[in-house]
């Protein structure tokens, strides 16, 4: 008894077409003769799975299938009750009256729904093109890899090696701003292509690390920087870093905790030109471990000012 095509394919017979579909083109990357160049026994194998998706794909085919009228060749099945069959092979057709060719799909179908089918399965650059043993080429499988990149050298741009899955080490550009999670893609970096088809890429995914002290927010660079209590009563001069290097920062008199200075073009650079700003955050700092002396000019500032809770020796 011939095996039945839904057994060919893995498949049961309430199988819906995208699942028949899903099937051929596992099994079609399995047992495809460019894959397997030589080896008679895959041929025969993707004969079977090319013929069974050839009628299982088809809807009429597969219901005149599914009642019986045709076998697993395609061929007409003789009725006992005077049933004659409908047409015949088509000239030049095989069993079941399908053609076959490598470079055209199952059913010598030709482009369409299975050339769609393998230039998806393979990467074909274009199914049918004369190239491989079949007549088909296609594309190479593109290759993944990760890298994880400074902050400064996201910030600024940098070049940097990266390590693929075959074993090779390429240099890598970083673009200046790039952001955690962006996948670089690299042409033709990829497993080389079958038949002539072209190579496939290198796909890496790029985690940039964190800064000690800076962050970012778009193209700006965020810095929370602590200032003397001195420094922010009296004014005066501090030193920030920033993506380029240190830079000296004016803080105006009288700045409180929380104010902001925006240092203008100090921000990342971006491929079209963008400059970002650095945006420096005070935070007053008050001596470690407390100052007597400064705690007594305080007490007496607020006291004179009516802040302070004489009896309880706190300011209100």
């Amino acid at each position: 008894m011939s095996k039945s095509l839904y057994s060919i394919l893995g498949v049961t017979k309430s199988a819906s077409d995208a699942e028949i579909q899903k099937a051929y083109r596992k099994l079609a990357k399995q047992y495809h003769p460019d894959v397997n160049p030589g080896d008679r026994k895959a041929e025969e194998r993707f004969k079977q799975i090319s013929a069974a998706y050839e009628i299982l794909s088809d809807k009429d085919k597969r219901a005149r299938y599914d009642r019986g009228e045709i076998d697993e060749q395609g061929n007409e099945k003789p009725f006992a009750q005077g049933f004659r069959p409908r047409g015949g092979a088509r000239p030049g057709a095989g069993p079941g009256g399908f053609s076959f060719s490598w470079g055209r799909g199952p059913g010598g179908a030709g482009g369409g729904e299975i050339d769609d089918i393998l230039s998806e399965l393979f990467g074909a650059a274009r199914a049918g093109r004369p190239g491989g043993p079949g007549g088909v080429a296609f594309r190479g499988e593109d290759l993944r890899a990760q890298l994880t990149v400074d902050f400064l050298d996201a910030a600024r741009g940098a070049k940097r090696r990266v390590l693929l899955p075959d074993g090779r080490s390429l240099e890598v550009s970083i673009p200046a701003g790039i952001e955690s999670g962006t996948t670089l893609r690299l042409k033709g970096q990829g497993q080389p292509g079958v038949g002539g088809g072209p190579a496939g890429d290198a796909l890496i995914e790029v985690t940039v690390a964190e800064h000690p002290q800076l962050g970012r927010k778009g193209l700006d660079i965020l810095l929370d920087q602590p200032v003397p209590l001195a420094t922010a009563v009296l004014g005066g001069k501090i030193r920030v870093p920033t993506i380029d290097g240190e830079v000296a920062v004016t803080v105006p008199k009288g700045s409180s905790s929380g104010r902001t200075l925006r240092l203008r073009g100090k921000g990342i650079r971006d491929a079209a030109g963008r400059q970002g700003d650095q945006l420096v955050r005070l935070l007053i700092a008050l001596p470690e471990g407390g100052d007597a002396e400064l705690e007594a000019v305080v007490r007496e500032w607020a006291r004179r000012r009516g802040l302070l809770d004489v009896e309880a020796g706190v300011a209100s």
